[in-house]
């Protein structure tokens, strides 16, 4: 039997990269948007897969998003969006 804490985990989040995940997120999302993508749809591939082939190469994008973890790019999701709610 598998002892399963009732308690609730804390994720400490570096607001240090903030500013950077922003920078790059922008830059993917123009550089995919000038290639012709729809930017979201390649980003939730990327997102969801982890596969760096959804990002292009243009602008150097694809290197660019592969500096920040995954979990970095959510977390700066989720803060935009939930910014002034």
């Amino acid at each position: 039997m598998t002892n399963i804490s009732q308690e609730t985990m804390m994720f400490k989040v570096n607001n240090d990269d903030t500013n950077a995940a922003e920078v790059i997120l922008t830059t993917v999302y123009q550089s995919l948007k000038e290639k012709g993508y729809n930017p979201i749809n390649q980003l939730v591939g990327y997102l969801l897969s982890g596969d760096p082939t959804y990002i292009t190469s243009h602008n150097n994008a694809r290197s660019l998003i592969r500096k920040l973890e995954r979990d970095e790019i959510i977390e700066e999701l989720v803060r935009a969006y939930l910014k002034d709610k």
